[in-house]
């Protein structure tokens, strides 16, 4: 029996040091076997650790709040609506069924608490009634949802609205829920919302209302801080999940599981062959600077690039990474007006001589267009050292 019990041990202290070689590590063809279609990426890369199906045109259901998130912060960052704006209850939003924080019709919170309810409690009315307060109408924001997928490179995303209510024609898929939750995970801020677990809105009044987050990875997988679920009964039950270990940031996500706990399973298993399997090397953080690019014609000569996301190496647990280079492409005719976000130049990265990753260099502030004053004074003040 002591043998026994030394064999036993030594086993689980290796596995423990190696655990890509013990009963930890999650088989790749046992992942997901409950989903309709699923697929697992790194962040950072966007390198495709697993797939299955990923590509199957399916409906979204509540996850196609994804977007209207991804749309509700990059309005906050280009300065069209702020935090404490405050956005009314239309009758239409306040009439939406499903998940909901009950907003009646002329009620206003503000920007902050409509986010808390559709991160946290998956609110249609919320979704609803901030699509009106960006875009003027429910249809407008639709299509502002609709061109940013085909922006970010989407062929399989078409939405009818802004809650993944069921609708004729509204559909997503595994690959590019991937894609919208890599574009929305840009903004740091949003894990303050969608890894929290609960939360409340109208407190101080006789309203108060209790949220608690539809993803209950939140609270049981650790690391796990987003992103969407979703569920119809067309759908099935469905889960866009974010989880940070270390440096690396995984999105794994699950279409079409019968149950909640089987979806939350198949998540959870393939988070855990991520995390067992992979490791990644941060490169720059993002709005990182690594050049300037000449702007033509603009009140300022230069605008600074940065990069617009993290960026990262990923590579096999144990595999070294010193052969790295990094490759940087600037605009060569870059013309004002160029507004904030702009794409100005290519990061391009590469490992082993191999491109890894390529990312876009972004203005990190505006440039407006020169008077003809300014441009006359710069020239002449040319003419003048020219002369000198």
């Amino acid at each position: 029996m002591k043998r026994v019990s030394c064999i036993m041990a030594a086993f689980i202290l290796i596995a423990s040091l190696f655990p890509s070689l013990g009963f930890a590590q999650e088989n790749k063809s046992e992942l997901a076997q409950a989903a309709k279609s699923a697929v697992l990426i790194e962040r950072d890369t966007g390198a495709v650790l697993y797939d299955k199906n990923s590509h199957e045109r399916l409906a979204p259901a509540s996850m196609t709040k994804i977007m209207t998130m991804l749309l509700i912060m990059e309005a906050l960052e280009n300065g069209q609506i702020k935090w404490d704006d405050k956005v009314r209850t239309s009758e239409y939003a306040a009439s939406m069924g499903g998940s909901q924080i009950f907003l009646e019709p002329g009620e206003s919170m503000t920007v902050k608490e409509m986010l808390t309810g559709i991160a946290i409690g998956s609110a249609n009315d919320a979704s609803v009634a901030m699509a009106e307060h960006i875009a003027g109408s429910e249809e407008a924001f639709v299509e502002k949802m609709n061109k940013k997928a085909k922006e970010i490179g989407l062929k399989d995303t078409q939405f009818q609205n802004p809650t993944g209510l069921p609708a004729k024609d509204h559909y997503s898929s595994a690959h590019d829920m991937s894609m919208m939750a890599k574009e929305l995970l840009k903004y740091n801020e949003i894990t303050k919302f969608t890894g929290t677990y609960e939360s409340y809105l109208r407190e101080n009044t006789e309203n108060k209302f209790w949220l608690v987050n539809t993803n209950k990875l939140v609270r049981f997988y650790d690391g796990v801080d987003g992103l969407k679920t979703g569920f119809t009964n067309e759908a099935k039950y469905c889960l866009t999940a974010t989880a940070k270990k270390g440096n690396m940031r995984v999105i794994a996500v699950v279409f079409g599981a019968s149950t909640p706990k089987e979806r939350n399973s198949e998540v959870t298993k393939m988070l855990d062959y991520a995390f067992n399997q992979y490791q990644t090397k941060p490169m720059f953080k993002k709005g990182e600077q690594l050049s300037q690019v000449k702007v033509s014609k603009g009140q300022e000569s230069k605008v600074q690039a940065v990069t617009d996301e993290p960026i990262s190496i990923l590579a096999k647990k144990g595999e070294k990474l010193d052969k790295v280079e990094q490759k940087v492409t600037l605009s060569k005719d870059l013309k004002a007006p160029v507004k904030k976000g702009d794409k100005v130049g290519t990061l391009v990265i590469k490992n082993k001589g191999k491109k890894v990753l390529e990312s876009e260099l972004v203005a990190k502030q505006d440039v407006n267009e020169a008077s003809w004053w300014q441009l006359f004074k710069r020239s002449f003040g040319m003419f003048t050292k020219v002369g000198n």
